[in-house]
């Protein structure tokens, strides 16, 4: 009979291969470098496959290494889910809920949910990550975030993960107070502006780049910000144009120094959806942070 997986292996294998070396996973695990050496050792002779190249600086994963880390990853995040569920389902309410969201939702619906559930389960960790959905596809398909409320571009995701759709959001073209432009009223105005948006690899700005393209239109997207707060400060104090929602907007403290400019053309709404694995089963308290966020984006 082989023998079979044990689980402290799988653990040291995944936490050496997310650190890159056995002596920063010895740090983080706080087991020695004997221990885990040992532990991998055992797991490459029961798979009969080398899982990593050693190198002077570190590890590096082997294409079979590379593989069997998709798989150990999320055995290990659905073990976790697990354990917490039955917690959470014998009124022990603890363990960890990890969520995405995007950049107008972090800073509109998301305060105002994350509010109310810490007031209802205290003892709940939350962890929230900030990004469009293109940053946290990797860690959907390995467990390590439970879901996300984001905007959605058709794309060969779409059999491996679930969408709910939530709300629509307007958004407008905006420049600082007192810019050159302010009294532009037309798109093509403004192409030769400088202008600056999140990554065009993101749900809702794909959607932006093909009405450019209908409208043959070229503008020179020089800066490309990965957040919603650096986006807001560059047009604040500069002449860069950039697109953001109405609620970020109308944000007294985020706003104050934008105009959204009235535009003949009418900008595509951008239509946000709760996203998670499809074979995914959230537990009791990841359950209810979702809910939440269907009641607050109604």
């Amino acid at each position: 009979m082989p023998a079979s997986i044990k689980l402290h292996q799988l653990r040291a294998f995944v936490d050496v291969s997310r650190q890159g070396s056995i002596r920063a996973a010895s740090r983080t695990s706080r087991l020695s470098q004997p221990a885990l050496t040992k532990a991998i050792q055992e797991l490459e002779e029961v798979l009969g496959a080398k899982l990593f190249i050693r190198r002077s600086q570190g590890v590096v994963l082997t294409d079979c290494g590379d593989n069997f880390f998709q798989h150990a990853s999320l055995i290990l995040e659905e073990l976790r889910v697990a354990q917490e569920d039955i917690q959470q389902r014998l009124g022990l309410a603890g363990g960890t809920v990890n969520i995405g969201v995007g950049g107008s939702i972090a800073r509109t619906v998301m305060p105002q949910v994350i509010t109310q559930f810490h007031r209802e389960y205290p003892n709940v960790k939350v962890r929230i990550v900030e990004g469009q959905l293109v940053s946290m596809i990797p860690e959907l398909r390995q467990g390590e975030l439970d879901f996300t409320v984001n905007t959605y571009y058709p794309s060969s995701l779409d059999n491996e993960l679930q969408y709910e759709r939530l709300m629509e959001k307007e958004y407008r073209v905006v420049v600082r107070k007192g810019h050159p432009m302010e009294g532009a009223t037309s798109l093509k105005q403004l192409q030769h502006c400088d202008w600056t948006m999140p990554t065009p690899k993101g749900s809702y700005y794909r959607l932006l780049h093909d009405l450019f393209g209908d409208l043959g239109m070229a503008p020179s997207i020089s800066v490309t910000c990965e957040t919603f707060m650096a986006c807001t400060s560059l047009v604040a104090q500069s002449d860069f144009v950039s697109i953001l929602s109405v609620d970020v907007i109308s944000d007294p403290i985020l706003g104050k120094h934008l105009v959204p400019l009235e535009l003949e053309e009418n900008l595509p709404q951008a239509t946000f959806y709760l996203i998670q694995r499809k074979d995914t089963t959230l537990t009791p308290m990841g359950a209810h942070l979702a809910r939440l966020f269907r009641l607050h984006c109604r």
